[in-house]
């Protein structure tokens, strides 16, 4: 989201991009990863024939012969990472990034079709008509288009992206906005709604929301079944379509296409208040994440399966509580597309537990899909890898490969993990009515503007996750009242907070945030510690596929276990965890790119039958002292097992 100032439905009011800059600690290390790395790897890849975005473009606008190369959706992908290099011009005001992107606006505006039309995948395809077929994925580039477009002008102030995305807008109105069967149920991967909330925040056309709102009204309305713009492309809960939204309690189908869908009506609700949405988007928020998400954040439990209502599905929800391990599919767009829909909810309600999702994904689920350089890809991400279990390189877009590739053919996750990454910043704080709100800690400097126009200046110092100490020190602020809350994550059941050195007085609550109300002055400083307790997690008893079996968590990092750190040849299925040994953890700023990793013992399994089942042995155990690691991190050592679940002993 650019800008929710004007959204008359939300508590929690988003920051201008920039306000907030990383300066040291893990985000910061992440931004210049990205800025240094992750960025101008993407911009090469493209931009040139591996990627291929760019040239696609270049062929529409006249400027090449060739081709149309990559997946329907590939410019979306570029519009995306057009969207990343924005958020990290909003930083580091390089105007080299500000002027290879006008560079890319002008051969886009030339592939620009004069009445708005927008597509390379179809224009450089004369055999395929526009809007011939949802399969095609207009609309979700349309969406990034429109978002992108609204980035770069709120950021740069210029008007040449905006000007092509409020062009292909009006026609998108033209044509869908009048009530037909023939577009009913058109735009199954609806990005095109939260890009068209945003070019309504920035134009203040209404006709652009009244269309997003359009296309939430549609979905559910019409009888599932195939017709000419839907076949080749699963129907029914894979698109959302069973049932229409308000009267949905089940998320269900492809987890990037409901989580998307899920986002843009949030904002739809941000701008209209009504009830029967946000009433939808709570049972739905619920479903997610109380009973289809793992323990790392991440969701879409399978690459290929049945929804409750039995239709078929691809990269989504299954059942509830069915969880599976080594099949997980957990698209890193998914896991994204999580935060995205937790982050509009913080804003509509200031619930804490919002900003919980979007910590646990971003530290978890999240930066697995990236590797510790920035320059190696996982599109799925299991929470278990045996060696030989999955035929992994028979995928067609090489996105299920056991170790990270430099590019996928499915490009859509790589970017929208970096652009993630360029804008934590942007959710780290939040304006509240009078004040600000703490959603996410990591060292920075913020520079804002209150709601009422004041100007509040402070810094945050802290190794947070890796320690739970945060200093929070006012260095300019309003000399009337106002208020901070800071967030107090759920696992932080024992923080404490002080003023100048004075303990608070207030009930202080894990999963909520705290309210301080009180005249600051520049100066003041608020000290912030939460435990860093090494903690047990066990799944729900209806998850089967982890019964007897716990997750090792610290603070907001979720930990694994990989091969390189036990004996050669040992398979992590014969791996259990003493739940009695001593576990303590251990900064190792030369592992990992600087991690902080949990030392204890565990038990390896000596004896056992082969066989489907066998009879029970009286288990044989070595013990070998070892190290957990952060999940993100794992598979930066090469090829390897990993499990985040273990089995455990429990002893009296």
């Amino acid at each position: 989201m650019t800008n929710n100032k004007i959204s008359l439905h939300t508590r929690f009011k988003n920051l201008n991009i920039g306000d907030c800059r990383w300066t040291t600690g893990f985000w910061a290390d992440k931004f210049k990863a990205c800025q240094e790395s992750m960025l101008p790897y993407m911009e090469d890849l493209l931009c040139g024939d591996i990627g291929h975005a760019l040239n696609n473009f270049k062929i529409a606008a006249g400027q090449k012969e060739g081709e149309h190369n990559g997946m329907f959706w590939h410019d979306g992908d570029f519009y995306k990472w057009m969207e990343a290099a924005m958020y990290v011009y909003a930083q580091n005001g390089d105007e080299k990034i500000l002027q290879k992107l006008d560079e890319y606006i002008s051969i886009i505006a030339e592939a620009q079709m004069e009445d708005g039309y927008l597509q390379t995948q179809i224009q450089l395809r004369p055999n395929i008509d526009r809007y011939e077929n949802r399969k095609y994925h207009e609309m979700y580039n349309t969406g990034h288009l429109l978002i992108s477009a609204c980035v770069h002008h709120q950021v740069s102030g210029q008007r040449n992206f905006l000007d092509i995305a409020i062009k292909h807008a009006d026609l998108l109105y033209t044509i869908f906005y009048p009530e037909t069967k023939q577009f009913g149920r058109f735009g199954f991967n609806q990005t095109q709604i939260m890009g068209l909330v945003e070019l309504y925040r920035v134009t203040k056309n209404k006709k652009y929301l009244d269309l997003a709102e359009r296309f939430i009204n549609r979905r559910g309305k019409y009888l599932v079944e195939h017709h000419s713009t839907t076949e080749g492309y699963p129907i029914g809960d894979m698109v959302q379509e069973r049932i229409p939204i308000r009267e949905a309690s089940e998320a269900a189908g492809h987890a990037v296409l409901a989580l998307y869908y899920y986002a843009g009506a949030a904002d739809v609700y941000s701008e209209t208040g009504e009830k029967a949405l946000i009433d939808a988007l709570n049972r739905l928020w619920e479903s997610v994440t109380q009973k289809k998400m793992y323990v790392t954040g991440a969701v879409g439990q399978t690459h290929y399966g049945a929804s409750s209502n039995r239709d078929k599905i691809e990269e989504g929800f299954i059942d509830d509580y069915m969880m599976p391990n080594m099949t997980a599919y957990n698209e890193t767009c998914a896991n994204i597309c999580n935060a995205m829909f937790s982050y509009r909810m913080l804003g509509i309600e200031g619930k804490s537990k919002y900003a919980d999702i979007i910590e646990l994904v971003l530290f978890n689920s999240a930066l697995s899909g990236i590797s510790i350089e920035g320059k190696d890809y996982f599109y799925a991400n299991p929470l278990r890898m045996i060696h030989g279990s999955r035929k992994y390189n028979d995928h067609e877009s090489a996105t299920e490969t056991p170790e990270r590739e430099p590019y996928l053919e499915c490009f859509c996750c790589p970017p929208n993990l970096v652009r993630t990454i360029a804008k934590v910043s942007k959710w780290a704080y939040s304006l509240t009515e009078n004040g600000l709100a703490v959603n996410l800690y990591g060292g920075n400097i913020l520079d804002t503007q209150l709601l009422d126009g004041s100007k509040l200046r402070l810094s945050q110092t802290t190794q947070y996750p890796w320690e739970g100490q945060i200093q929070i020190r006012i260095e300019e602020c309003k000399s009337t009242p106002f208020e901070i809350l800071l967030r107090i994550p759920d696992w932080a059941e024992t923080t404490t907070i002080s003023i100048n050195g004075e303990p608070i007085q207030s009930a202080i609550t894990a999963g909520a945030f705290l309210k301080i109300e009180k005249t600051w002055q520049s100066g003041d400083q608020i000290l912030i510690d939460m435990p860093m307790d090494i903690l047990f997690l066990e799944g729900h008893p209806r998850i089967e596929e982890v019964r007897n079996q716990v997750a090792v968590k610290r603070g907001p990092i979720v930990y694994c276990i990989e091969s390189p750190d036990l004996p050669e040849k040992t398979s992590i299925l014969n791996i259990y965890l003493d739940a009695g040994a001593e576990m303590v953890s251990k900064h190792q700023p030369d592992l990992l790119g600087g991690v902080t990793t949990i030392e204890g013992n565990l038990l390896i399994r000596t004896n056992g039958e082969e066989g489907l089942y066998r009879k029970v042995l009286h288990p044989k155990w070595d013990t070998h002292k070892t190290q957990l690691v952060p999940y993100f991190a794992w598979s930066n050592r090469g090829l390897a097992e990993m499990t985040v679940f273990l089995p455990v002993i429990w002893k009296n």
